[in-house]
């Protein structure tokens, strides 16, 4: 029966969530069960992407992408997939009208990390942050406002400002791994080998600006999604707290984390403002 499939399919995309990203998956558990799941299936969509082009050096790349790339197609297209993270994700694309666009634009910067090191100019880097990052919170938003084209207009440009900013955080987070072990250069206009205070600075400005424009779309979000997204957003900007407080040469040779005490706390500091009417 397919519906043992599609069970199955979600499970395994659930699973995916929870292995690759404890946080993203402790902020998903924050959502209403009526669009958990959806978003675990975006989730194990993207991460099985930017898996083959970031992790799978002893294998052809390339070609594993393109054989994904048709699986995903065929998935779109006949509405089922024997690889059950495409199934799960074509289910979720059909049942709230996911554009074809997004996925497309996600795809397409995806790809460029197959061959492309640096980003020279700020239209190259928002074209990348627009397919990377802008689009999966778009495609979040059309589970969030379920069906109201009105909402999804009205919240449109927030929800890209907010996966904006959290790319960048990871990003400037990761900085060390790209660069040394991946030779990519995301921040145009920055010499990453003699990143500076002034520079990281910068970056850290831009990223605050984005996160003030996302937090006021997280205020008018649907009650199903508000406490996930606030407590996605709130880990986030912790991140980029103690980004700015790190010296600049520390963040090109260390990988900052927030501890999983401090993630407890913020969880519980979110949960009480939620529950006070605070957001």
């Amino acid at each position: 029966m397919k519906s043992i499939f599609d069970t199955i399919s979600f499970d395994c995309s659930r699973n995916v969530t929870k292995s690759y990203s404890t946080s993203f998956s402790a902020a998903v558990k924050m959502l209403a069960p009526s669009i958990r799941q959806d978003i675990y299936n975006i989730y194990g969509f993207v991460r099985f992407a930017d898996e083959i082009v970031d992790t799978f050096h002893d294998y052809n790349k390339e070609v594993l992408f393109e054989m994904f790339e048709k699986d995903l197609d065929s998935a779109l297209t006949n509405k089922i997939s024997l690889n059950p993270i495409l199934n799960s994700f074509q289910h979720t694309v059909h049942q709230y009208s996911i554009p074809m666009s997004m996925i497309t634009a996600f795809m397409k910067s995806m790809k460029l990390d197959l061959h492309k090191s640096e980003y020279k100019t700020v239209d190259e880097y928002n074209e990348y942050i627009y397919g990377s990052a802008d689009v999966v919170g778009l495609m979040c938003l059309k589970v969030f406002v379920n069906g109201d084209e009105a909402k999804f207009q009205e919240l449109e440009h927030a929800a890209m400002r907010l996966g904006s900013a959290f790319q960048k955080v990871n990003f400037l987070r990761d900085l060390k791994a790209d660069y040394e072990d991946l030779n990519r250069t995301y921040f145009p206009n920055t010499d990453l080998s003699k990143l500076d205070e002034q520079s990281k600075n910068d970056i850290i400005r831009e990223i605050e600006a984005d996160f003030q424009a996302g937090f006021e779309g997280i205020l008018k979000l649907p009650m199903e999604a508000k406490f996930g997204v606030y407590t996605a957003f709130v880990y986030y900007k912790k991140l980029l707290s103690k980004l700015k407080k790190t010296p600049s040469t520390e963040i090109k040779n260390t990988r900052i984390r927030v501890p999983d005490y401090q993630k407890f706390g913020l969880m519980a500091r979110c949960y009480v403002n939620y529950r006070l009417n605070l957001l």
